[in-house]
């Protein structure tokens, strides 16, 4: 079992990102968090490129949370390249979104999405929906992923 892996939070809003850090402080997540903030930056961090390729200091995620609507390259595009990628397609990846688009969720899945969670109103919500997720992260188990330098 695994607690202590890198996640890496993929959204462009910054009050977003802000709330995120808060609810993980107080969901006691201490799994290290990496952030970008569109799709383009997504990539470049898995593929280990400038300025991500120090894989010490951007380690591989564990799990990967991705918003769909972002600038330059959506969550789909992302999670499509993702996919198709032979080292990372393994990745488990979270959608945190705020649609409720049935069309979005299917598309998702249809995309091998792990799961899609819809972004909670209150802090408190969000700060729940993190203990749920540190207790998955505590009883799943990962593949191991290839770090390559420039899939």
């Amino acid at each position: 079992m695994n607690t202590v892996g890198t996640i890496l939070l993929v959204d462009d809003s910054e009050n977003d990102t802000f709330l995120f850090r808060i609810a993980s402080e107080q969901a006691d997540l201490r799994n290290p968090l990496q952030e970008v903030h569109d799709g383009e930056q997504a990539i470049a961090y898995l593929k280990g490129e400038h300025p991500f390729q120090d894989r010490t200091q951007h380690p591989l995620p564990m799990l990967m949370v991705l918003d769909l609507k972002m600038p330059k390259k959506g969550g789909f595009e992302v999670l499509a390249w993702l996919r198709a990628e032979p080292t990372l397609r393994r990745l488990p990846v979270f959608i945190l979104s705020a649609s409720l688009r049935r069309e979005d969720i299917e598309r998702a899945f249809d995309l091998g999405v792990s799961a899609f969670l819809v972004k909670p109103s209150t802090i408190d919500a969000l700060a729940e929906m993190l203990r749920t997720l540190r207790e998955w992260l505590r009883y799943n188990h990962f593949p191991e992923l290839t770090p390559q330098e420039n899939l």
